[in-house]
């Protein structure tokens, strides 16, 4: 993840954004193996890297990518409804917050709004951009989910990119 700290045309895109005070206070809020901020820096800065290489709009990508988990509510200690219900609705309220401190296109609200299809189906993807971010936002949470595993369990795996090809092979 600290490749994206070298970036510097990624961190033109997102400079405001990452300096936000109310966007800062997701790295204090549990998600995965680490915290929403990094979550979402991670996917931001892959599916940025993505839109280049197929010549998108990589300023709006990185963007709306960074955004796509800007919510404060912290679900840790919820009950399973209440997680439930957050997993379906939280792109309507980082869309919402978002909203609040930055001017959005209509392109960066789909990919905000849409990034958590298929599992809200009513919220299918109608850009290519979006479509990105929404894929990369779950490999990037497999990701984290293979690196909590291996804590958890005490198991240390040679390589957890060979254990998430593992794990996507078997739901395909």
């Amino acid at each position: 993840m600290k490749k994206y700290y070298e970036d510097r045309e990624y961190l033109n895109k997102v400079y405001d954004i990452l300096e936000n005070d109310e966007f800062q206070k997701m790295e204090h809020i549990m998600h995965h193996e680490g915290n929403r901020l990094e979550h979402s820096i991670r996917v931001s800065y892959h599916s940025y890297q993505l839109a280049k290489l197929f010549r998108l709009d990589t300023n709006k990508v990185a963007r709306a990518a960074l955004l796509h988990d800007f919510f404060l509510e912290d679900n840790q200690n919820a009950t399973k409804k209440e997680k439930a219900y957050t997993l379906i609705y939280h792109p309507e309220y980082a869309l919402e917050n978002a909203k609040k401190y930055f001017e959005l296109s209509s392109l960066e609200e789909d990919i905000i709004v849409s990034h958590m299809f298929p599992v809200v189906l009513n919220k299918v993807p109608k850009y290519l951009e979006s479509w990105i971010v929404s894929i990369v936002d779950k490999l990037v949470g497999s990701y984290e989910f293979i690196q909590e595993y291996q804590k958890l369990c005490k198991v240390k795996f040679r390589n957890s990119y060979v254990l998430l090809a593992l794990f996507i092979s078997k739901m395909v």
